[in-house]
């Protein structure tokens, strides 16, 4: 008798049987229209947990796994439940360990899973209960699998430990947990040490927040597999290995660190060898300060005396130019009264009114001048992610039908309210939108989104980029339009900024995206 595999064993147990298959290939054909909603909400309901949040690099990869989901909806509804479908769902499983999902969050998303498809089958006009006690057959059979991946991962974390237990033997990991507690977890920077191999035989607690990986999932490993360190020039490698061979004695260098998830850190790091100081196999020791968030703030506060300077200057600037130019408009107008008694002078009246177009223009500039240089706090009231998103792009579609450029308003599954100014938060998206599309692309979209603690609101167009990557497109005067006063921008980022939030833009040839952070709670100074 051939012996029976896991999956059959679960299938067995749970009872899920070809009377089951048929009851979820029927439910399937009717849920089908609504799975790519219930796989957004899934992401929606992960993105407010910063735990869980925190495993994705970006929005693209959301969008990847939505897709992915709707397709392992289906797969689960499809009615076939082979070897094959089981070793599909226990991929999926690895992918969660891999990047990082913790478990709780796997448990708690697939109920809201269950929920939603134990709601579509009490609409079925017959068969309700029947294809009810289906679904949560083959849920519960998804879940074992996906269980077994994080079994599988615990017992590897146990087993390597056990053995790096076995190497160091139970008198230099006392030891070294001394060494932790006294010298390392309270130190607030990044501290790694590397045996002669150039094996990880430290990890403090602040290299596991920064990088993302636990102590137990690196001791042992070699640093160069665990930890991408890149310095821009493709020497950081060359010169660490001049420590750990003997060569030099210390190197201090900034270099870009990649954690478990995808994403780039500054670090500046200072790489001592430890000599004869006594650290228990540990022949290099490296401390690391995350300057990430220290540079952004620095090139913040760089941007806004930029701004404050230029303020100071425009203020005074609108003062000079504002009373000549009402007495010039005046002038004009008394002029073209009495041009325009005098038929036969039609070249004159033409040429009053293109002085008098100019000098409006001016007034228009020295009006932005005043706003860009005389900001009033924000008034932050309760507003609607959804009403200003949908506010923005209503206000955009004439200019967008006129340039033939379809405009997209990608608005959150379930609206966010948090406290901003409404009109400014408008004028925000709207000089974004406006920019988007005069960029010569032909589609433009705005999306919004909720974060643990932020609101996210993003704005991409597929023109043809930004000239440089480095482009101070947030200084004042600046623009790359032609005839552009280049406050737009400078006047966003202000507002942003009041807001207590960040605006960032990335661009390539084809795709340029504007990023803004907007926190969903203010503190009682955030108008000031």
């Amino acid at each position: 008798m051939p012996t029976e595999t896991r999956f059959q064993e679960i299938k067995r147990y749970v009872r899920l049987d070809e009377r089951d298959a048929d009851l979820l290939r029927a439910f399937g054909a009717v849920a089908e229209p609504e799975l790519p909603r219930i796989a957004r909400e899934f992401y929606d309901r992960i993105r407010e947990h910063e735990d869980a949040h925190s495993v994705f690099t970006g929005e693209e990869q959301i969008q990847r796994l939505q897709r992915s989901l709707v397709g392992w909806l289906k797969r689960v509804c499809g009615g076939v439940y082979d070897e094959a479908y089981h070793a599909q769902t226990a991929i999926i499983g690895r992918v969660h360990v891999r990047i990082g999902l913790p478990q709780r969050y796997m448990l708690t998303a697939m109920a809201l899973i269950r929920v939603e498809l134990l709601r579509i089958a009490d609409r079925l006009p017959s068969d309700a209960p029947a294809t009810r006690e289906a679904l949560v057959r083959i849920l519960d059979l998804e879940l074992a699998v996906m269980l077994e991946a994080y079994k599988d991962s615990y017992v590897e974390r146990i087993e390597q430990a056990a053995r790096q237990e076995t190497r160091d033997l139970g008198d230099a990991l006392a030891q070294a947990e001394q060494r932790y507690v006294a010298a390392v977890e309270l130190a607030g920077v990044i501290i790694v040490g590397l045996d002669r191999e150039g094996h990880i035989a430290l990890f403090n607690h602040e290299a596991e927040q920064v990088t993302g990986y636990a102590r137990d999932e690196v001791l042992g490993k070699a640093f160069s597999d665990v930890l991408s360190v890149d310095d821009g020039r493709g020497t950081a490698a060359e010169r660490l290995e001049q420590v750990l061979a003997g060569e030099r004695t210390r190197l201090v260098l900034e270099a870009c660190l990649r954690t478990r998830s995808g994403k780039l850190r500054d670090v500046i790091w200072t790489w001592n060898a430890a000599g004869t100081v006594g650290l228990g196999g540990v022949v290099l020791l490296a401390t690391g300060r995350d300057v990430t968030d220290e540079k952004a703030r620095d090139e913040r506060s760089r941007q806004n005396e930029r701004l404050a300077a230029i303020g100071t200057l425009a203020a005074g600037l609108a003062h000079e130019i504002r009373n000549p130019l009402n007495g010039a408009q005046l002038h004009v107008s008394f002029l073209e009264r009495a041009i325009k008694r005098n038929q036969t002078e039609q070249e004159m009246l033409e040429a009053t009114r293109v002085v008098s177009d100019e000098i409006k223009r001016l007034a228009n500039l020295v009006t932005e001048f005043l706003d860009f240089a005389r900001p009033r706090p924000p008034e932050l009231r309760p507003t609607s992610l959804v009403k200003a998103m949908e506010h923005a792009c209503a206000l955009v579609e004439p200019a967008a039908l006129s340039a033939h450029v379809e405009v997209t308003c990608d608005v959150p599954s379930s609206d966010v309210e948090f406290q901003a100014d409404s009109s400014k938060l408008t004028q925000v998206l709207l000089n974004l939108l406006k920019n988007a599309v005069e960029a010569g692309g032909s589609a433009v979209r705005l999306r919004g989104r909720r974060g643990p603690r932020h609101v996210f609101i993003d704005v991409e167009d597929d023109g043809p980029g930004l000239p440089t990557a480095d482009a101070p497109i947030f200084d004042a005067f600046y623009s790359t339009k032609e005839g552009g006063t280049g406050l737009g921008l400078a006047i966003t980022h202000r507002i942003v900024t009041d807001h207590r939030g960040t605006i960032d833009v990335s661009s390539r040839p084809g795709k340029t995206n504007f990023h803004i952070a907007l926190p969903l709670e203010q503190g009682a100074g955030a108008a000031g």
